[in-house]
């Protein structure tokens, strides 16, 4: 059965690449002793697909693995099992089934949004807070974008859902408590950024951030910025962007693959 998990990632663990990750998650279900599938053949592995890895340097608690399971418990026992043997810094918050036809993660992301802080010292924030609508204003944004072969100039206007200046990435008490628990730093004034992602076309939020300063007259210093992942999204039947994990369902009771079957 298709398993969709949700999991975050802060403080040094940032600084692990995605390769490091896959080979960390795949010890640590070993460690779980969970019913995970594994291939044929002779260098069987277990099946693993991750949605849009994230960038060396940022923190997130919207990264995505999809997994075949043999058997699973509840969602509450399965979050509680793997965590148990993870390290601080990346834990698992959602653990859901998934529907046989959905696509995996990869195939699916549609979008990703982001909450950019500022490190002290390097720009003066409220000339981004105050501008943030402003630069959406723009008839076009072109800028250069790098790829492992080449490089090529867009409109990167068309790809940016949502910017806008935000107070504590509007979060509730509650939540800040919650995510502070988890060991996010809590900026007072953040940039709330949504943009087009995927395998298609993907604009990372470095890009919107050097196009800002451009556009303030600032010199680009990426080292003045914290970029925080909030979610990566999927668009439903009606163009509608949902959270990947709005495709799959908690788990209430234990199944296995025979049970999973004649559902």
């Amino acid at each position: 059965m298709k398993i969709r998990m949700k999991f975050g990632k802060t403080g040094p663990v940032k600084f692990v690449g995605h390769l490091d990750v896959m080979r960390y998650f795949q010890k640590a279900f070993r460690r779980a002793d969970v019913d995970i599938a594994y291939s044929k053949g002779f260098s069987p592995h277990q099946i693993l697909s991750f949605a849009s890895p994230l960038g060396i340097g940022l923190t997130s608690e919207g990264e995505y693995l999809d997994a075949e399971f043999h058997s699973v418990d509840t969602t509450k026992v399965m979050l509680d099992k793997i965590n148990s043997v993870m390290n601080e810094g990346i834990f698992l918050l959602e653990f859901k089934k998934l529907p046989d036809q959905v696509k995996n993660g990869m195939a699916s992301v549609a979008a990703a949004d982001y909450e950019i802080s500022f490190r002290p010292g390097y720009y003066n924030v409220d000339a981004f807070l105050q501008q943030a609508e402003q630069f959406l204003c723009q008839d076009s944004i072109i800028m250069t974008k790098e790829t492992k072969r080449s490089q090529k100039e867009v409109d990167i206007l068309p790809m940016i859902y949502e910017f806008r200046a935000s107070q504590k990435g509007g979060l509730s008490p509650e939540d800040m408590i919650e995510k502070a628990a988890m060991g996010f730093t809590m900026a007072d004034q953040t940039l709330y950024l949504k943009v087009k992602a995927g395998s298609d076309k993907n604009l990372k939020p470095d890009l919107v951030m050097e196009a800002f300063c451009n556009f303030l007259g600032f010199d680009y210093n990426k080292k003045g910025f914290m970029f925080h992942r909030l979610d990566m999204y999927l668009s439903d039947e009606n163009g509608e962007l949902k959270p990947l994990g709005s495709a799959g369902e908690d788990i209430l009771s234990p199944i296995s693959d025979q049970q999973s079957e004649t559902r």
